[in-house]
């Protein structure tokens, strides 16, 4: 069988999307290696990031109109490639599937994560849930299998996108392996000493936004009169300046941010950690506190995380 994904996030996201691609990628060629795997991607990305199993083929847009407009490629160009490399099954991991498929000829399978934007419109704008409503409708219309990564989100997909239940497959995420590997004591002295970790400190792990509810930690050590260091790590956004801003008037000390964290220094962060704090207000998975436990870190979650 020769398998195409849809790798944009494995090469330019870091986070939940960009892993659940990378993962996916790497686990389905490690444990069948029988089959034929392409990663496509209308770019290099962030160098790094992503280094394909030897047995994957990495393709991008090849004429000079797709190489410049490749988000066309991506959504309406990528037919001809897939029928090129005689692909049999093309996976769309981040909630979409191009345009125009060859009906019947490739088997289409598409990752839905979360309907959050469906659920609560109000952390998004209106264009953005526009343009999603419209790829997410139509990739799990058009998908031969529906994957959900969690019950909660099977539900919304069977409940509002009004898919078929013999359709949908919940398949939960996994976690990179390293986070089970026990680091050795050096590894952990230099990672603390490259973050400049206190000794013992309160970890964040997600997107700086607000249906990740991150302001909710702050607010619960001031208000509790708790003197432990807060470290957060993940992409900001202008909710960052939010919790800046209440960190400054009420003069909170110890609280670290951090941005574009390698997958590799995560887990030795985890492990020193006195504890994960995950206070999202919804969540398709909430891949963190998979990573924490694996790490042996006690977790504080919400329920609806």
């Amino acid at each position: 069988m020769r398998i195409g994904f849809d790798a944009k996030r494995a090469f330019y996201n870091r986070s939940g999307l960009g892993n659940y691609s990378r993962d996916t990628i790497r686990i389905l060629a490690e444990h069948y290696p029988q089959y034929s795997t392409f990663a496509y991607t209308p770019g290099p990305g962030e160098e790094g990031l992503f280094i394909p199993p030897q047995t994957c083929q990495v393709r991008q847009p090849s004429s000079a109109f797709y190489k410049t407009f490749s988000s066309v490629w991506r959504s309406y160009g990528i037919g001809s490639d897939l029928d090129r490399d005689a692909i049999d099954l093309y996976h769309g991991l981040s909630n979409e599937l191009p345009l125009g498929l060859s009906s019947g000829k490739i088997w289409k399978v598409v990752t839905i994560h979360d309907l959050i934007f469906m659920r609560h419109p109000e952390y998004f704008k209106p264009v953005d849930r526009w343009i999603y409503r419209q790829k997410f409708t139509y990739a799990a219309r058009k998908a031969d299998a529906v994957i959900a990564v969690s019950r909660y989100t099977a539900k919304d997909i069977i409940e509002i996108l009004n898919i078929p239940e013999d359709k949908v497959h919940v398949v939960y995420q996994g976690y990179n392996a390293i986070f089970a590997q026990e680091p050795g004591r050096e590894s952990l002295r230099l990672i603390k000493e490259k973050y400049n970790l206190p000794d013992a400190f309160i970890l964040a792990v997600g997107t700086l936004e607000r249906r990740k509810n991150q302001l909710s930690v702050l607010k619960a050590l001031w208000e509790g009169k708790m003197n432990m260091p807060v470290i957060m790590i993940g992409k900001a956004t202008a909710y960052k300046r939010e919790m800046e801003e209440y960190i400054d008037r009420n003069k909170i000390p110890g609280v670290q941010f951090l941005h574009q964290v390698p997958t590799a220094d995560l887990p030795m962060i985890y492990r020193q950690a006195a504890m994960v704090v995950y206070p999202s207000l919804i969540e398709g998975f909430g891949i963190p506190v998979l990573e924490a436990v694996v790490c042996g870190t006690p977790v504080i979650t919400s329920a609806d995380s």
